[in-house]
């Protein structure tokens, strides 16, 4: 099996795509492509046995069906800079594999990340761990940024005369706050990196996170296009239907009384109004 060489990917490799105000993401390496998928999935073909349009409804096949294990052979290493607070939850994603900068060894850079004003917004009255749509007006959130600002100032501030002073680095940052910058290299395959996807992409995830996402999906459709492709038409832009959803919809295209009525209409009718088909 020939090594897999994607120009689109190589034209992008080690390019910097701003995140935020001071993040960015870049693609530092790849392992494998679209075709790469359909050689592990026909592993007894060789390759240039069949078209392009096969390749393309064998990759949606797979996808469609859940068979992951092809697109398993496809891995992507990224250099990420974002605020901590975000790596935090990045990480939760266990299957990528991270490095990243040590303050116990490095002097942390001065640089913290600060929310543009549309961003500063109330805490949702419907989602408890989100904002609301509007944001405060200009005062307020000028205000607000500005508080912000002031207690990175201090925090920093405070580090580096600590340091000074002779205090270990480990001990010196323990008082930096969450919105300081951090870097890492973060590994994934695409199988996995598809679910994260999945995950960040969506509304309800933060807003500083999604956009990273957002950056990362366009460099996946450099690396893998068709596999891509599948993804955002089956997994990201799908919708599934419990079986009992699936019931209660083939009763309302019927006529009859919908069953989930006063029970789980709310959901239910969220996923008729993305105008899935059957």
């Amino acid at each position: 099996m020939a090594h897999c060489v994607v120009p689109e990917a190589e034209a992008i490799l080690d390019k910097e795509y701003p995140v935020l105000d001071k993040g960015f993401v870049r693609l530092v390496d790849y392992f494998g492509g679209d075709q790469r998928i359909v050689q592990s999935a026909r592993v007894s073909y060789g390759e240039g046995t069949k078209t392009v349009s096969q390749d393309g409804a064998l990759i949606d096949y797979l996808l469609r069906h859940q068979h992951t294990s092809p697109f398993e052979q496809v891995v992507m290493t990224f250099h990420l800079k974002m605020p901590i607070f975000v790596a935090r939850q990045w990480v939760r994603h266990r299957m990528g594999r991270m490095n990243e900068v040590s303050g116990r060894y490095s002097i942390m850079k001065d640089e913290f990340y600060l929310p543009a004003e549309d961003k500063v917004q109330p805490q949702s009255t419907n989602n408890k761990q989100g904002r609301a749509d509007e944001a405060f007006e200009k005062d307020k959130a000028d205000k607000i940024i500005a508080a912000f600002e002031a207690g990175q100032k201090a925090a920093y501030e405070n580090y580096s005369e600590l340091l000074d002073e002779g205090l270990a680095r480990e001990v010196a940052r323990i008082n930096l706050p969450l919105s300081l910058y951090t870097e890492f290299y973060w590994e994934m395959d695409l199988h996995n990196l598809f679910h994260f996807l999945k995950l960040r992409l969506d509304s309800h995830a933060q807003y500083e996170i999604r956009v990273y996402a957002e950056v990362i999906l366009e460099m996946c459709k450099k690396v893998c296009p068709m596999a891509t492709s599948s993804f955002i038409n089956h997994m990201n832009e799908g919708v599934n239907f419990s079986g009992e959803e699936m019931e209660a919809l083939r009763a309302v295209l019927d006529g009859k009384p919908n069953p989930l009525e006063g029970k789980k209409l709310d959901r239910f009718n969220e996923k008729i109004r993305t105008g899935v088909q059957l």
